[in-house]
């Protein structure tokens, strides 16, 4: 059981699939900044003691004036310089974290529709386990493809699932997989990859169809399409 959880979220990203000079982050979502409603979640939740938020370097003034402030977000202690990479992000909110604690939940800065209910789960999971993640387990059939697009391969489904965040580990384990990644120069898309490559267990969570990432412009349409169906649920 985790007593304390530190909530990191990498927000540095530019956004540049998305066009537009405004990084995604900062779009607007059902009005409000898309960063703000994750956050919004955390701020209510008793299990988060603080919130760390990696931004790009030169949208710390900013975020402090036009997001945290402005939409109450006290739970939010620092916001910090992300780096080129989301784990160079992780990486830098990890090092501003003042008092160790339990664990730490990282989560992506443009997911905008969790719940407090999803939150609980990963953090309930993690604190038995060590480790754990939400995901969704992929329904169609996935094929292996070579670079001439030949089929290699048909996957066995039942298998596979679809990883999302939140994700929260250890905070002992989380920081030495930090460590042990820029010294041997890891490169990997989240931090369960991190956490595995150490040898640690990392539980799975099932999480929602709903749970998307905001990376293209068509995201923004399905993003107030699921506003519309779980607003009133969140």
């Amino acid at each position: 059981m985790f007593n304390s959880v530190v909530a990191v979220i990498p927000a540095a990203g530019l956004g540049t699939r998305m066009g537009g000079n405004t990084p995604k982050q900062y779009l607007t979502l059902g009005n409000l900044p898309l960063l703000v409603h994750s956050l919004q979640v955390f701020q209510q939740l008793e299990e988060i003691c603080e919130v760390i938020l990696s931004v790009p370097a030169s949208d710390r003034e900013y975020c402090w004036r036009e997001i945290v402030k402005p939409f109450g977000l006290e739970k939010v202690a620092k916001v910090v310089a992300g780096g080129a990479r989301r784990q160079d992000s992780v990486r830098n909110g990890l090092a501003a974290i003042s008092d160790r604690p339990d664990g730490v939940l990282v989560h992506d800065g443009v997911r905008p529709f969790i719940d407090q209910r999803m939150v609980r789960n990963v953090i309930d999971c993690a604190g038995k386990t060590g480790a754990a993640v939400v995901a969704m387990p992929i329904h169609d059939t996935v094929k292996r493809v070579d670079a001439s697009g030949i089929i290699q391969e048909t996957l066995k489904r039942e298998e596979l699932w679809q990883i999302q965040t939140p994700q929260v580990f250890r905070y002992d384990w989380l920081v030495e997989a930090h460590q042990q990644a820029q010294q041997h120069q890891w490169d990997v898309t989240d931090d369960a990859a991190l956490i595995e490559r150490m040898g640690y267990p990392v539980s799975v969570v099932e999480g929602s169809c709903f749970n998307i990432k905001v990376t293209k412009p068509d995201d923004l349409v399905f993003g107030e399409a699921i506003l519309g169906t779980i607003g009133s649920r969140r």
